[in-house]
């Protein structure tokens, strides 16, 4: 069970008067009972969006279709699992893995959400296609980074197992009546997992998206679903986290930094996608800064509420977070029993969500400005497809590290305007941060633990000497999960993009246009330039602040911007 103490200093007494609105209007027992006037006159994107508030209780009965499946792989002699998703199919079976790890006799899980080619390949090339399972998940059915996986792999499951066994080693978790279920019973899948519709997919954790991956790693579902119902049952916890966020956000301090026990740390990358996602919208948002590591009181600006999560018996981030409250920080500290207890936190972080939503008087299960990029992002594959090139670019500044496009919103000279040429302008465009902004770094790169480690260490040199929050997402990954926020908060972002190019063509991966055959109109180089290409463009029609930053070698590269921190 979760406990919440709060040292909230000023934002006291607004949240004591926000708590007995929320209690004298009976918030929480409108929600539990689906109440969408609660956010709304109009049930649009609401009613049939609140299946999370049971689903812990009813996929119980799911649950020995779920085992009958992996006991079946596991006799058939499977080892790995690789799940092919993106945003909120794939950030919770990420979560399990990386916090309970793989039991004996179960399958190993990987996650691929990257459409960069080196990350394709290095997990085509790690995995035995006769001894993996994969899963495609996808609510909708036809989320164009998860087909592209698809097709590709089922492709080389069928060359190397023949068309007939292929099937047997993919299963799919989607809604009922999606393209995917259709795709599911053509091609023979070893199972279909159809899904409450009445779910979106940041609040489908505790459902077939989060627990069958999980029960293929020999998770203890029943015991997460436990903890999950346990919470469910009292939400006055959850309600509380809801008004303190929401007040805090009201009154300036919309940056939700997290301290995470390093043992169910994973965690963040879950609720980050929960809370910018569902609240970054009509020119709001709750920005949660995830995985920067803690400083001093002294680089904080006053935009920042601080949330420990703190499992029993660890001390790693208590002198820290003693010295943010002992400086006037507010700050919330969640206790949770073990890990175990995430099972609680899915639900009581839904709950404050929601909550946060109604103090801010937004829908926090809708996303309206999601599909912008992936707007401009099909329209440049399609030109492709027609002409063989995407839309060039021309370059601002070049040296034989870094080449810069600027735009007309990152304030950033033209080139030749100085003898710095690209570390100039990149050292420009920084110096126009103010407080109360935040820097996204997005990364469309291959994800590795040196080029993450590097990312870091550019993410504290801005924070330390510019004062504001950070975050840092590879691409095209983050467009699921803080993209909505960066389209739709109140425009205090600015965009750092890093990107490389697609590989010459012998190094690239062709994208097959179907499972059916390998002729291919696109590569996955191509589908990654094109994704970037479409959120730069997303965000500079949304007034946004962003440079682009080609750096020639990664991670070295980044090392060289963050020196370059003004």
């Amino acid at each position: 069970m979760t406990v919440l103490h709060a040292d909230l200093g000023a934002l006291s007494g607004p949240v004591a008067e926000t708590t007995a609105r929320l209690e004298r209007e009976q918030i929480a027992a409108r929600i539990a009972r689906d109440d969408y006037t609660v956010w709304s006159p109009a049930p649009t994107e609401i009613s049939n969006r609140l299946g999370w508030l049971t689903i812990a209780a009813r996929m119980g009965d799911a649950l020995p279709e779920i085992h009958r499946v992996v006991g079946d792989v596991r006799m058939a002699g499977y080892t790995d699992a690789l799940l092919l998703g993106m945003g909120g199919s794939s950030l919770a079976p990420e979560v399990f893995r990386e916090t309970f790890g793989v039991a004996p006799g179960y399958l190993d899980l990987a996650v691929l959400d990257s459409t960069d080619p080196d990350a394709v390949r290095a997990q085509a090339s790690r995995l035995d296609p006769g001894r993996t399972l994969f899963i495609v998940s996808t609510k909708s059915g036809g989320t164009v980074e998860t087909f592209s996986f698809f097709r590709y792999f089922f492709r080389r499951a069928v060359h190397a197992l023949g068309a007939v066994e292929a099937g047997q080693h993919f299963i799919a978790i989607t809604d009922p009546g999606s393209a995917l279920a259709d795709t599911a019973a053509r091609h023979l899948f070893r199972a279909t997992f159809l899904n409450d519709p009445n779910i979106g997919g940041r609040y489908s954790a505790l459902s077939h998206f989060g627990l069958v991956p999980a029960s293929l790693t020999g998770a203890d579902v029943p015991r997460l679903l436990a903890r999950a119902t346990a919470a469910s049952r009292d939400p006055a916890t959850a309600a509380r986290l809801g008004v303190i966020l929401g007040e805090a956000a009201a009154h300036g301090r919309d940056k939700a930094t997290f301290a995470i026990s390093p043992g169910v740390r994973a965690f963040g990358s879950w609720v980050e996608q929960l809370l910018a996602e569902s609240t970054g919208k009509d020119g709001k948002g709750i920005l949660p800064v995830v995985d920067e590591p803690l400083g001093p009181p002294s680089v904080y600006g006053a935009d920042r509420l601080f949330i420990d999560i703190r499992l029993a018996g660890d001390t790693t981030h208590e002198s820290a977070v003693r010295a943010l409250r002992e400086a006037g920080h507010p700050v919330v500290r969640l206790d949770i029993a073990d890990p175990y207890d995430i099972g609680g936190q899915f639900f009581t972080w839904e709950m404050a969500t929601a909550v946060a939503g109604w103090r801010l008087g937004i829908n926090p299960f809708d996303q309206p400005n999601v599909e912008s990029a992936k707007v401009v992002a099909r329209e440049l594959v399609s030109a492709y497809e027609k002409t063989g090139s995407l839309p060039a670019l021309e370059s601002t500044a070049h040296d034989d590290a870094l080449t810069v496009y600027a735009s007309p919103q990152a304030g950033a000279r033209s080139a030749g305007a100085g003898p710095d040429g690209a570390a100039g302008i990149v050292r420009g465009f920084l110096r126009g941060v103010r407080p109360g902004d935040y820097v996204a770094i997005q990364a469309f790169v291959q994800p590795t633990p040196a080029t993450t480690d590097a990312m870091q260490a550019l993410r504290v040199a801005i924070r330390d000497h510019l004062q504001v929050a950070t975050t840092a997402g590879y691409g095209p990954r983050y467009l699921h999960s803080t993209g909505q926020l960066h389209k739709g908060d109140g425009g205090r972002g600015v965009f750092l993009q890093l990107v490389t190019p697609p590989p010459p063509p012998a190094r690239d991966i062709p994208i097959p246009m179907s499972e059916d055959a390998d002729a291919s109109g696109i590569s996955f180089g191509v589908l990654k330039l094109a994704q970037a290409l479409g959120d730069r463009k997303a965000l500079l029609d949304r007034g946004r602040r962003v440079l682009r930053v080609d750096p020639a070698r990664v991670p070295q590269d980044i090392a060289r911007i963050a020196a370059l921190v003004p």
